[in-house]
Formats: structure tokens, sequence, C-alpha cells
């Protein structure tokens, strides 16, 4: 069992979303409500960045913006963040069943491995692959893979659990059943039941059925 991390195995958009905020702060303008930062969180700094400034990586301001972010982010990695409600009890019975399970993540190793660690579970996952474990991200296969490889699975008796297009689509590459969640940051295209999932569930509770 692979898990997508930023709205799928732990909810980090308070953290993600008062790093913004810091920065919105220092510039002068007003702090943007959690629940519209929420749903841009899985896109990492560039989704926040446009929702909070408006910008693209093109445009000039937007290098210098982004790296004030991520120092903000790293002062307050895991303040807020908590498991997603009911992701305990599954993942006790994932290890319950003697299955490995793992996180790959295109958040950057400056700051996964300290996210896992606060939420105790650094020495319980059998992998953890961030967005610079492999030379590519998400929706390329290759961090799934790897992950694989790490868990000693083959691909296809991997399942995949994430709550953005491009986890169904890496798990698609990668040949690994997957999972859409509703309960995740969704972003703002189209329903995680438009993605071709092989599952699409409501609560990590959802998933024992699946194991």
């Amino acid at each position: 069992m692979l898990f997508d991390l930023d709205g799928t195995l732990a909810d980090t958009a308070p953290d993600l979303v008062e790093a913004l905020n810091r920065l919105r702060r220092e510039h002068g303008v007003a702090e943007l409500p959690l629940e519209i930062g929420r749903r841009h969180a899985s896109s990492g700094a560039r989704g926040l960045i446009h929702v909070g400034f408006g910008l693209t990586p093109e445009d000039p301001p937007f290098e210098t913006l982004r790296d004030r972010f991520l120092d903000f982010y790293e002062a307050r990695v895991c303040v807020d963040t908590r498991l997603f409600p009911g992701m305990p009890e599954l993942l006790d019975a994932i290890e319950q069943r003697g299955l490995p399970w793992g996180v790959v993540t295109n958040k950057s190793s400056r700051f996964t491995p300290r996210i896992m660690a606060a939420l105790g579970l650094d020495r319980r996952a059998g992998c953890v692959v961030c967005g610079d474990t492999t030379a590519h991200i998400k929706p390329h296969p290759a961090p799934l893979l790897h992950a694989a490889s790490e868990l000693a699975r083959a691909p296809a008796d991997c399942l995949y659990v994430g709550d953005d297009l491009r986890d169904i689509q890496a798990a698609h590459a990668a040949g690994m059943r997957s999972v859409a969640v509703e309960y995740g940051y969704l972003g703002t295209g189209s329903a995680p039941t438009a993605w071709n999932a092989d599952a699409v569930i409501a609560k990590p509770e959802d998933l024992i059925a699946l194991l």
C-alpha cells in the first residue's frame, strides 16, 4: 500500500496556508481563508503562490516569493499538520495484516522526513519517496516504481492512494492499482470519480475492505 502525503495521508494544509499567509502579510495583503488555500495545497508552492498572488513560474517575482514561502513553511513544517481521521486505524489494520506500506510524494526531502517523524511514522513506513528521490515527479511513474522496489513488491501487487489526478495517472503508468480519495484537497479540476481510478473512497477506513 502506497500513499500520497498531502491531502491523502495527512492534512498538511493548515501549515502550508499559514506559510502563504505569512508571505501575504509581509506584502501587506489580507490573509487567505484556509478553505480556499486548502483546495490548492496538493499543488505545493506553485499552486499556493498562484492562488495567493496570481503568479505563475513564468512571472519574474515568482521565484523570490516561492523561496520565501518555502522558508516560512520550513520554520513550522508540522505544527498543525495531522493524520486524517481514520488514517491511524487504517495504518494499524495494514500492519496487523503484515503488509508493508509507504509514502510517495512530490514534496521534497527538505520537508517530508520531518513531517513523517513529527507524525510518528518515520519508523513505521517501509519507504518514503520524495519529490527529489528520483529524476522525475508524479505523474511520471518513476517515484512509484522506486517505492515498489524499496518494498520488494512487484508494481502490479501495489496499490497507490492519492487525492489528485496526477496520482492516479502515475499509478496507471507504473502498472499499479489506484484509489482516489474524496476527502482530500482534490484541486480545482474534475471530480475523483472521473479519474478512472480502480476505486474511489470517502474516508480512509473504506480502504480496509480492499486490503
